[in-house]
């Protein structure tokens, strides 16, 4: 992980938040003032500059809201924390237009100094891997006639700057449709903000998408840019959208009328240039007709509709998808990329896929670590593909006839539920929270089978290392299965280890410190 820099020409601030970081695993480095941050951003190459940089606002030799400007120039994306006394509040709070993350007063609270900065870096890891994907990788995959369609009409909308209303099903690649719309577009300079207005308590949603003043309500102790304000002179990615409160939706119709709004609290009007794009897995219309979504709001969405096809719509994908993720997934674990043979990709694009192409993306997370051999087997597919159906009795005998258990391995061929769920999680480009697809009765029952498969698997490797006469098998079962537990969650969460201790349910210097006792470094 790349270090956090702080900038104080106190040498006592510098001590204590380098040793409060330490604790939490966080590298750091210090500097006494803004020349010689400057000059290490000249100096440090990209890969190993700053993850974060936490500056305080008054020091000799420069001032750190210029240090903060000069830095925009030259890592628009990295959060910046300044450091500031409660003299200089007015200073601190014009910093963020100046494109501050967060201001940290002084005398400050040091467990929440240090929470704001988990918070920055976590957005700054965020980002990274956005910017990466929007980079590194294709914007989207297909050749299916459906897909074709789609991507006519993003090049059609290349030079508009029109609302956009994107339809279809959860885990369709709604979001990348609308990054594709930005990227093309005359806003491509400006930023992309995307928000789930699911995923937002009612309560907060309001001072997420407008903002709020310092001291609106209990807790809001600085003033804070909403959305809108973030995604000034770009696009604004609204997914969701069915599930928006009724009340915050007659405020969003406001904005897209005249383009102005009030920060919560606030008395002045904020004026934003944004571009909208709204997306939902529901049916807008049927909404309408039951009185929880607003007709003029609709209307005022549906300027331009693109329905996303499901998955199970175009199966001819599913193949060159399938090749494709297990390539991203290797390289995002650092191992040599898997095979996959002609039947199980024959059995793959028979699924359903409910989930959609997110769903096969998790598949080929879970393949990539859970997979025994360098090419996969149809033996090796999740236990929901297993119990399709339609499935060839050879995939169902492979399926049903876990070779047998070694030794020297843990049974792998079956897998539980837990390490790989039929309801596929759902993880959106800014750090969104999950969504879940429901299990069907079937999968249900594979996951029961699946089970005992791999209980029976423990069950029989720890007698057969007893047998061996062996008095550490607590200590190798142990190890493996913490192993592959901890590898799985990484996989998930592409290898986000705070996210990955948060599903797994513990804490963040536990699994930092499993990871350097198993050695997966």
């Amino acid at each position: 992980m790349k270090p956090i820099w702080i900038v104080d020409d106190d040498q006592s601030i510098r001590f204590v938040l380098e040793k409060a970081l330490l604790r939490e695993n966080l590298p750091t480095r210090s500097f006494t003032n803004p020349q010689d941050v400057l000059k290490a951003l000249i100096d440090t190459p990209e890969q190993e500059g700053p993850q974060i940089l936490v500056s305080d606002i008054r020091m000799p030799g420069g001032s750190g809201l210029e240090l903060l400007e000069k830095v925009k120039e030259k890592l628009p994306g990295l959060p910046v924390i300044i450091m500031t006394a409660f003299s200089d509040l007015d200073s601190a709070v014009s910093a963020f237009q100046g494109g501050a993350f967060e201001y940290l007063p002084k005398p400050f609270d040091l467990p929440k100094a240090v929470e704001l900065i988990h918070r920055a870096v976590e957005e700054s890891q965020r980002e990274e891997v956005a910017e990466e994907r929007m980079t590194a990788a294709p914007e989207m995959l297909g050749q299916a006639p459906a897909m074709q369609d789609v991507f006519r009409a993003i090049g059609r909308l290349s030079q508009s700057q029109v609302t956009v209303l994107i339809t279809g099903e959860s885990g369709s690649g709604k979001e990348l449709v609308a990054r594709a719309l930005h990227k093309h577009s005359p806003r491509a300079s400006g930023p992309f903000v995307a928000i789930n207005t699911a995923a937002i308590p009612k309560d907060l949603l309001e001072s997420e998408l407008f903002g709020h003043e310092r001291g609106a309500f209990t807790g809001a102790q600085t003033m804070r840019r909403g959305r809108f304000e973030q995604a000034d002179g770009g696009t604004l990615f609204l997914d969701e959208i069915g599930d928006m409160p009724f009340d915050l939706q007659t405020r969003l119709l406001r904005v897209l009328s005249d383009g102005h709004f009030y920060r919560v609290g606030g008395h002045s009007a904020v004026r934003a240039n944004v571009r909208v794009i709204a997306a939902t897995h529901q049916n807008l219309e049927q909404r309408v007709k039951e009185g929880v979504f607003r007709e003029d709001l609709f209307h005022r969405l549906n300027v331009i509709r693109l329905r996303l096809p499901a998955l199970r719509e175009r199966r001819e994908d599913v193949p060159m998808l399938t090749r494709f993720f297990l390539q991203q997934s290797a390289k995002q674990l650092g191992v040599e990329p898997k095979r996959i043979s002609e039947a199980a990709l024959k059995l793959l694009g028979s699924f359903d896929f409910p989930g959609n192409v997110r769903q096969l993306e998790n598949v080929c997370h879970w393949l990539t670590v859970m997979a025994p051999a360098q090419v996969i087997e149809v033996k090796d597919l999740p236990p929901e593909v297993l119990s399709l159906p339609g499935a060839s009795a050879a995939a169902l005998s492979a399926a049903s006839d876990p070779p047998p258990v070694a030794a020297s391995a843990p049974a792998q061929s079956a897998a539980p539920e837990a390490f790989y769920g039929s309801g596929t999680t759902a993880m959106a480009a800014g750090a969104e929270p999950a969504v879940s697809t429901t299990i069907a009765s079937s999968e249900a029952d594979s996951v029961s089978a699946g089970s005992a498969a791999w209980e029976s698997g423990l069950q029989a490797e720890a007698l057969a290392l007893l047998e061996d006469g062996r008095t550490d098998v607590w200590d190798v079962l142990s190890r493996r299965f913490e192993t592959r537990l901890i590898q799985t969650a990484l996989a998930n969460t592409r290898g986000r280890r705070i996210e990955a201790a948060h599903k797994l349910g513990i804490g963040r210097n536990t699994i930092t410190r499993k990871i350097q006792e198993l050695n997966l470094e």
